[in-house]
This record gives C-alpha cells, sequence and structure tokens, in this order.
C-alpha cells in the first residue's frame, strides 16, 4: 500500500470518526440523528427518554458509552458522616478498620502472633458488618455491597482459622486435614 493509499484510509476513517462523534447512532443499524427542539438550544446525539431533575436529557441506551468520563460511587460509598464534620469522622468506619489492623500488626510484630493475626480477621469481619448494616460507609464501600461484604468476610474467615491452626499448639485442630496432608506428603 502506498503512503497516499495510507493517508486517504486514514482521512476516511477520522472522517468516519467524527460523523459518530457529531450524532451519528448505528445501534438500530442504521444512521439516524436525532435533532432536539431547536427552541431550547439542546441537540441529542443518541436515544433519549423523558428528562431528570435537572431537565437534562437522560440514555436509554443499556450500552456503555465510548470514552468513560466518571466513576459511579459504589453503593453506600458516600460520607458516614455530615459534611459539616471533620475528615476523620466524616471516614470512622475504614479508619476503625484500618485501625484494629494495625494494632493487630503490632501484636504480631510483638511476638503475640496467634492474637495479633485473629485481631487482624477480627477487623475485617467487622468491617463486613459494617458493610452490611450501615447505609454509608464511605471510602469502606470499594464495590457493590455484595462483593465487599463477600471479600472482607471470605478473607476475615481465612485469616482466623490459620491463625487458629497456626502451629506450634494449634488452638484449633481439624482431623481431616492432618490425614489429607499426612496422604499426600510422604
Amino acid at each position: 500500500m502506498s503512503a497516499a493509499e495510507a493517508d486517504a484510509r486514514s482521512g476516511a476513517e477520522a472522517g468516519a470518526d467524527a460523523e459518530s462523534e457529531s450524532g451519528a447512532d448505528v445501534a438500530g443499524g442504521g444512521a439516524a440523528e436525532a435533532e432536539g427542539d431547536e427552541s431550547d438550544g439542546m441537540t441529542v446525539r443518541d436515544a433519549i427518554s423523558a428528562p431528570d431533575a435537572q431537565g437534562e436529557p437522560r440514555r436509554t441506551t443499556r450500552r456503555f458509552p465510548l470514552f468513560t468520563r466518571d466513576t459511579a460511587r459504589p453503593e453506600g460509598g458516600g460520607r458516614a458522616a455530615s459534611g459539616d464534620a471533620p475528615a476523620p469522622a466524616r471516614q470512622w468506619p475504614i479508619l476503625t478498620v484500618l485501625s484494629a489492623v494495625a494494632l493487630g500488626l503490632l501484636l504480631t510484630a510483638l511476638d503475640v502472633f496467634r492474637v495479633g493475626t485473629i485481631l487482624i480477621g477480627a477487623a475485617l469481619l467487622a468491617g463486613a458488618v459494617m458493610r452490611w448494616m450501615l447505609p454509608s460507609v464511605g471510602m469502606l464501600a470499594v464495590r457493590s455491597r455484595f462483593t465487599d461484604m463477600l471479600t472482607y468476610s471470605v478473607l476475615g474467615i481465612a485469616i482466623v482459622v490459620l491463625a487458629l491452626m497456626a502451629q506450634p499448639h494449634p488452638w484449633l485442630e481439624i482431623p481431616f486435614l492432618d490425614d489429607t496432608l499426612h496422604f499426600t506428603v510422604r
């Protein structure tokens, strides 16, 4: 392919991109442009329904936009206290979990391994409970409420169980685990 053909092809692609950004909608199989009421000065570039509370048109298509300009806050991701409160008070749920984890790490570093790791797991379980019970948990909300609760719970339970089974002198002994280990490793 020569340079002239490449320039012509890239120019045609740029023209198609400009046309799609100017309002051509190919969702229905054909190119169609929906024009807004000229008295409003509103031009609509894709399928819409009734306007929202601010008078802006809403998208009715379930397709994701070509370019993401904003990220939706997770459910319950609002402030845990009013906006007038200082920042630590607004984010008390995550600060509670992080403080308990820090205390657990400190205990682990001070050679109280089992109690420290149980405290870390308990902090994650407390985070799962807060995520479930509180309507707004601030930065403790990372994904959907279900995903956060599942993640915090599974990790918290795993850490607590492993801490209880830690050698020497485990506080929790699971008999079939010992037999399984002896059967697989000879």
